[in-house]
């Protein structure tokens, strides 16, 4: 009995001192397992705040007239949905809320965050602070301007053909991205990554290049990022719940690559302003010439397998072909979508804590599933 106490209380201490070697995020990590889109807590974190003044989404005069199926119950609750909104022309069709969920719940839009930096990027280019998409970051960034370093450009890393050096692995917890993720120095981290591949000639999903991105942004405007997404997006898109941006550390920097947090109804905001140029009804929010070329494909560059010309991809934001659409969309992961769908002058959201791991070319299968739902809705509508 004695001995076996020894041993217990043994390996009991030599799992202590393991773990306390880790490095920190390898500890966060284990501790919090894997990520998921109600991490707020375990987080420091910038708020991005709402207006004084809202401007909510009217019903529709059929609102939540639609009827789901079985099946599409049963496949809603196999992805662990908990929001499904569905707006046309300006109005809510369809709102779904799931598993505890609410309309003022906020959820982690994950790698959705990035296109937000990437509109922030046109807005800083249209008020000067950019001089041109092709400046070399290291106008900016002092980190960039020796080596091969210095051939990186703006329009790279919007594009994500900067070809830095950053392990895009969800599942190993030595990764770049867990270290990100979990870690308490972003700056450090993005800042001293090395190009392995040329700039400018193939995509290459890499979440350390929205990072630098965004490190750029602040360098060039002077500002926090959450401060300048709640001056020139969350105030002028009439937002009417506060947004959250999480840190790496109690007053660090924002996790831009992944942590921006908000309701499904102002998540739709975001989708009014793929689906008019930048327009937030008649207020201009982010320049038109630049939307346009944020939401075309990047096909100057190869896509990601090497075979032909990216179709799929624009500034940080995701181009879907679907049922021979093109539809322009903020994706995180666990199936986080912000998508414009310009043929039907609509907008969808879904917000939940799981995907599809099979894909069908570059996007997660599932997100063709929740579109079919959405064509259901719209098509009962005519």
């Amino acid at each position: 009995m004695k001995k076996g106490l020894k041993i217990v209380f043994t390996t009991g201490i030599a799992l202590t001192v393991i773990y306390l070697c880790l490095p920190y995020y390898v500890r966060q990590a284990v501790i919090h397992l894997y990520p998921d889109i109600n991490d707020l807590e375990l987080f420091d974190k910038h708020v991005v705040h709402a207006p004084d003044s809202s401007r909510t989404w009217p019903k529709a005069t059929d609102y939540n007239r639609y009827r789901m199926s079985a099946e599409e119950e049963a496949f809603l609750d196999e992805m662990e949905t908990v929001a499904f909104l569905v707006i046309q022309h300006d109005s809510i069709v369809y709102e779904n809320y799931r598993n505890g969920w609410n309309d003022t719940l906020t959820s982690n839009l994950f790698s959705g965050t990035k296109s937000i930096v990437g509109l922030l990027v046109g807005i800083a280019h249209e008020e000067g602070y950019i001089k041109s998409l092709d400046d070399p970051v290291s106008n900016y960034l002092p980190e960039f301007k020796e080596g091969e370093k210095s051939d990186v450009t703006i329009r790279n890393l919007l594009t994500m053909s900067a070809g830095l050096s950053w392990d895009e692995s969800y599942a190993s917890l030595f990764s770049l991205t867990t270290q990100g993720y979990y870690g308490n120095n972003l700056r450090e981290l993005a800042l001293g990554l090395d190009v392995v591949d040329k700039p400018g000639k193939q995509f290459s999903y890499r979440s350390g290049e929205s990072q630098v991105l965004a490190f750029t942004l602040e360098a060039a405007t002077g500002k926090t990022i959450s401060d300048y997404a709640e001056e020139k997006l969350w105030r002028s898109l009439q937002a009417g719940h506060d947004a959250y941006w999480l840190l790496d550390r109690e007053n660090g920097d924002e996790k831009a690559f992944c942590c921006f947090h908000t309701t499904a109804r102002d998540a739709a905001r975001f989708g009014h302003l793929m689906l008019n140029n930048g327009y937030w009804h008649e207020r201009p929010v982010v320049p038109e010439e630049y939307m346009r070329e944020a939401l075309s494909p990047a096909s100057y560059l190869l896509n990601q397998w090497g075979n032909g010309a990216l179709d799929y991809y624009g500034f940080q934001i995701w181009l879907l072909h679907y049922r021979d659409q093109i539809n322009p969309y903020f994706r995180g992961m666990l199936g986080q979508y912000i998508m414009a769908i310009p043929s039907r002058n609509a907008i969808f959201v879904r917000l939940g804590h799981k995907c599809s791991k099979e894909y069908i070319r570059e996007a997660n299968s599932d997100i063709f599933d929740h579109l079919d739902i959405v064509m259901h809705i719209l098509d009962q509508r005519e």
